[in-house]
Formats: structure tokens, sequence, C-alpha cells
């Protein structure tokens, strides 16, 4: 178990950084959706059913629509063709380590507190939706018909309905 956990990591990082190494936006988004099921299924590996689900329901759909939209409106045929995927490399580059510099020693130099042992709750689904949402778990779910509906009138409107008279619009 703990070798399959190390190579599902391996590749999730080997892709992560794949993503900023490709040279073109489809294949980024395909890296990052490989990466992302890789954590999601060390995810799974460790117990955590529902986190894993949901990372990916939700990292699958989301790339997805991405690349339709990027075959959509990218001037390049399916966002294929080579582009510079980092603008101005050493201000990245030095932004990335001193991030990761301030987290690392926050990580370490932080006496991290010692909770006392808490017997499990009886549903853990149910624990972690209150422990994310709290009281506004019916707020998130209206919050995501409200989104869903946006998407579907998104793309209905956006939908060819035939070619246009001559002379101007409908």
């Amino acid at each position: 178990m703990l070798i399959v956990v190390a190579a599902l990591g391996l590749l999730a990082v080997v892709t992560g950084v794949g993503v900023f190494v490709a040279d073109s936006m489809a294949r980024a988004t395909f890296l990052l959706l490989l990466s992302f099921v890789a954590v999601a299924v060390v995810l799974l590996a460790f117990g955590l059913t529902y986190l894993g689900i949901v990372v990916v329901l939700m990292m699958t759909i989301e790339m997805m629509i991405m690349v339709v939209f990027m075959v959509m409106l990218m001037m390049n045929p399916a966002g294929l063709e080579p582009m510079t995927m980092v603008h101005n490399r050493w201000g990245a580059r030095l932004i990335a380590l001193g991030v990761f510099a301030v987290l690392a020693a926050g990580a370490l130099l932080v006496p991290w507190p010692v909770s006392p042992s808490i017997p499990p709750a009886p549903d853990p689904t149910t624990a972690l939706g209150l422990d994310l949402m709290g009281p506004q778990m019916l707020t998130m779910s209206v919050l995501g018909l409200a989104l869903l509906a946006t998407i579907v009138g998104t793309v209905a409107l956006s939908v060819s309905r035939g070619p246009a008279p001559r002379g101007g619009r409908r």
C-alpha cells in the first residue's frame, strides 16, 4: 500500500510540474487532470472515500468543460499549438520560492496544538459536511443549483440556430 501511495504521489508531482512544462493549453489541462486524479486515488487509499470521489468528479467535469471552451474560443486549433505558458519566469520563480520558504517555515516552526482524543462522529459524511459548510449547507445547495442553471443557460444562448440571414441580424 505504501508503495502504491508513494508512486501516486510521485505521479501527481511529476504531472503537476508537467503542467508548467507543457507547451499547449490542452496538454497542460490533461496533465493537471491526471495530477488531480492521482491525488484523489491517494485519498481513496487513505480511506477518505467521500473526498476522493468528490475530487474525481469535480476535477474531471471542470477539466472537460475547460477543454471544450478552449477548443471553442481559442485562436489556435484545439489549444495544441505551442505557446509559452509562463510569463516573467524569474519573477514567478522568486515568488514561488518565497511562498514555499514562508509555508515551510510556518510548518516547521509553529507549535502545533495537541488535540485531545475525541470520540468519532456517528456519520463521518454528515460531520464533514457540517464542518465544511456549517449552517450554510442549504445556501451552498441552492448556489450549486443556480450555477448549474447559469451553465445550462449560457450553453443554450450560445448554441447556433442555423445560418444568419443575409443583411444582418435575425
